[in-house]
């Protein structure tokens, strides 16, 4: 066989194996699309059998929520229609009375025409009358003055003085009326406030003197306290800020400073190293220490105890340390703690029976002082200071105007600032609340009374009861009864205006008229 017969049989071999491998080849294909096409229309028989259910399943929905909207308007409609046949029968109803009042108008406008048309014949005939009442008049006029002999214009004017003086002398009557009346009423209800509240405050006598002596067991102890070199008196000066005198007083040496506060610390440290003996310098440093440490915390519950006794709540804590702080101060050997308490207790007595806030009475009262605390460090009048103070911790307007006004260097504006003046002078004034020096009681009691020997018709006058009353006698034959009265004005503002006192003076004018004849 040759190569070329061989390779024929050779390619034909492949020739027929590659026939049959595609015929295979395409029968395996074939069943397989089979396949593939028999499932995909199971797969869209399927979905169209889900797609037929979701369908009805949207339109059953879709139809009932429709219903549910149908119910719903149909309801909504119901309402609407029923609020709007409540509406129309309010409005026809509206218009009947709308209807019922014209008609009431109308009516009354015919009948106040008619009253019109009336009062218009009544003005015309009132009219005519008025005229022949002033022709009258004239006429009867013209005839007075032909028998007077006088114008009708001066004797006007001879009326209207004569009407005139006679006016004043009754004003003056009835200003006297009145003046005294309200006087006498006045002085009766205050007595009865005042004495009210004096009897329902039990008060104390002032028996404590603030004065800075501390007692010493012996004369050596002088020695010891002065010291070598005079060491311990520097080393006591320099921690208290007080001055130490040590002079020939027996058993005793003597404090001097401003400072109320200070001087309570070195007296009570004094005392303390006298009880322990140890006196130099570091022993004294640390008593005044521990000294200053115990009179703070006294200080503060000091406050802390006026402010609940006379029960006033609220107060900021700064000014309760300065209300304690007022227990080491006096005024005239007045504690000013407590005559701060009796002030705050007298206001609220007072405010009680006024029908005044008694809170508000009693906070005013126990602060009025609280300038005091600072008053030998801040420049200015002890009120002016309160009032700041009281102002800056956050105290109302009419505590604050109260506490500058007690002293009237503000003007008072209200019943608050009258109440707490009022229980000032009555605290300070009462029988042994304060002392004050003898040259300054007599200059009062003769400046009183050169007053009143100022002016014109004043014969005598006489100050009594510790200054707190001057009688003055007048010339009769000089003095009448209302100039009597007039003098006696005169006098108390005079007094208002050139002197300082507590409390108030009164003043009484005496006239009197002798008839003197000898029998011979």
């Amino acid at each position: 066989m040759s190569t070329i017969q061989l390779a024929g049989i050779i390619i034909g071999c492949l020739t027929s194996g590659v026939a049959v491998g595609f015929f295979v080849r395409k029968k395996v294909v074939e069943s397989r699309v089979d396949a593939i096409e028999k499932y995909s229309k199971n797969i869209l028989a399927e979905a169209q059998k889900e797609a037929g259910t979701i369908k009805k399943e949207a339109a059953l929905q879709a139809k009932d929520t429709i219903y549910q909207m149908k119910l719903e308007f149909e309801k909504e409609t119901k309402e609407k229609r029923e609020q709007l046949q409540i509406q129309e029968k309010r409005l026809f109803n509206k218009e009947e009375n709308i209807d019922r009042k014209l008609d009431n108008l109308e009516k009354r406008e015919a009948r106040i025409s008619e009253k019109e048309r009336s009062l218009d014949r009544t003005e015309k005939e009132l009219k005519k009358k008025e005229n022949a009442a002033e022709q009258l008049i004239m006429e009867q006029r013209q005839q007075l003055e032909k028998l007077a002999c006088i114008s009708s214009s001066e004797a006007k004017q001879l009326l209207i003085n004569s009407m005139e003086a006679e006016a004043k002398h009754e004003a003056a009557k009835l200003l006297r009326r009145i003046e005294s009346e309200a006087k006498a009423e006045s002085d009766r209800k205050c007595q009865e406030i005042l004495a009210l509240a004096v009897k329902r405050y039990a008060g104390e006598y002032v028996a404590e003197k603030t004065v800075s002596v501390v007692s010493l067991p012996n004369d050596e102890m002088k020695g010891r306290i002065i010291g070598r070199e005079g060491r311990n008196i520097r080393a006591i000066e320099a921690a208290t800020g007080i001055d130490l005198i040590v002079d020939d007083t027996p058993e005793a040496v003597i404090l001097s400073g401003f400072n109320p506060v200070r001087r309570a610390v070195a007296k009570i440290s004094i005392e303390r190293l006298i009880e322990d003996g140890r006196i130099h310098p570091a022993r004294i440093e640390e008593i005044v220490a521990k000294v200053t440490k115990e009179v703070e915390t006294d200080i503060k519950e000091a406050g802390e105890k006026a402010a609940f006794d006379v029960g006033v709540h609220g107060i900021n804590h700064e000014l309760i340390k300065l209300i304690g702080r007022l227990k080491y101060r006096s005024s005239y050997a007045q504690n000013v703690l407590q005559h701060s308490i009796e002030v705050s207790f007298l206001c609220g007595v007072m405010a009680a029976e006024l029908g005044v806030n008694v809170k508000q009475a009693k906070r005013a009262g126990l602060l009025h002082d609280i300038g005091k605390a600072v008053d030998h460090e801040v420049e200015g009048p002890h009120a002016a200071i309160g009032a700041d103070l009281a102002k800056k911790f956050g105290e109302s307007n009419k505590v604050v105007h109260a506490i500058a006004a007690h002293h009237e260097e503000v003007q008072p504006e209200s019943i608050l600032d009258v109440l707490v003046q009022a229980a000032d002078t009555l605290s300070g004034a009462r029988p042994g609340a304060r002392q004050e020096m003898l040259e300054s009681y007599v200059k009062r009691l003769e400046d009183l009374e050169k007053i009143a020997q100022s002016f014109e018709g004043v014969n005598k006058s006489y100050a009594i009861q510790a200054g707190r009353e001057i009688r003055i006698m007048v010339e009769g034959k000089i003095v009448d009864d209302d100039q009597a009265f007039i003098i006696c004005k005169d006098i108390a503002k005079k007094i208002e205006n050139e002197l300082s006192y507590p409390g108030q003076i009164k003043v009484t004018v005496i006239r009197e008229i002798r008839a003197v004849e000898y029998a011979k």
